[in-house]
């Protein structure tokens, strides 16, 4: 398998997907494809015309980093037969945005087994953000609110960890509610065998065949039951984690 998982698009100050730009382009220029289908269905509220208009303003913006990289996307909610599409794509790519709504149409459009099947079979995937949980088993450690009820939380299991996304460290001052880092020890309470990656902004997890490894600027901060968290600096290997 070969697949870029994305902690966020785009770093506060910067340009829309900015920061991980070569790394994009470098993992699709091993590949010597030049299209690649896009899932926009995170994306519900980037226009004031409803959800499809949103899904459109998605791909045109995805697609207007992309041309720049040498690349052309197109999105799968165009197509007649999404299931088909799948199987013709020669890469994929997931954005992020709402991972509940994610996970409702992939379930819905029954896209999720066909895209596990693809990708275990040597289907180029980019995910960020929500792209990134629905590699994971399931996709309970989102940080996003439950705008509607999925099938399922069930995911693509094509890695067998947890990614929370966009992790922080910081307490807010005068905020009551939990930290990040408590919300995690609350999900690896109930799911004790399984590890959480924390994913902070500005990194990314590179994964082809058994071998993880961690790129960016800042350490990946990893969760599992009964154990004190750990820091892995970029560029460690994590292959441990397949």
């Amino acid at each position: 398998m070969r697949l870029l998982l994305i902690s966020n698009s785009t770093n506060y100050g910067e340009d829309y997907l900015e920061w991980p730009r070569q790394y994009i382009k470098d993992f699709l220029n091993k590949t010597g494809i030049k299209r690649v289908l896009f899932v926009p269905y995170a994306g519900v509220a980037l226009s004031d015309e409803g959800v499809e208009a949103s899904y459109e303003a998605y791909e045109e913006r995805v697609n207007g980093v992309f041309n720049e990289l040498g690349f052309e996307v197109y999105s799968i909610h165009r197509e007649k037969d999404p299931v088909q599409s799948v199987k013709d794509a020669l890469a994929i790519i997931v954005g992020g945005g709402n991972t509940f709504h994610l996970v409702y149409m992939l379930h819905k459009l029954r896209l999720m087994k066909v895209i596990k099947e693809m990708v275990e079979n040597g289907l180029p995937f980019i995910g960020w953000s929500a792209g990134a949980n629905v590699a994971c088993p399931t996709m309970r450690t989102t940080n996003d609110m439950p705008i509607i009820e999925p099938k399922s939380l069930n995911c693509l299991n094509l890695v067998h960890f947890q990614i929370n996304p966009h992790y922080i460290d910081a307490t807010l001052e005068g905020h009551g509610g939990e930290t990040r880092e408590q919300r995690l020890e609350e999900f690896l309470v109930i799911n004790n065998n399984i590890y959480v990656a924390g994913l902070r902004e500005g990194t990314l997890l590179s994964i082809e065949g058994d071998k993880i490894e961690l790129m960016g600027k800042k350490p990946m901060r990893l969760f599992k039951d009964g154990s004190s968290p750990k820091e892995f600096p970029p560029g460690k290997d994590i292959s441990f984690l397949m």
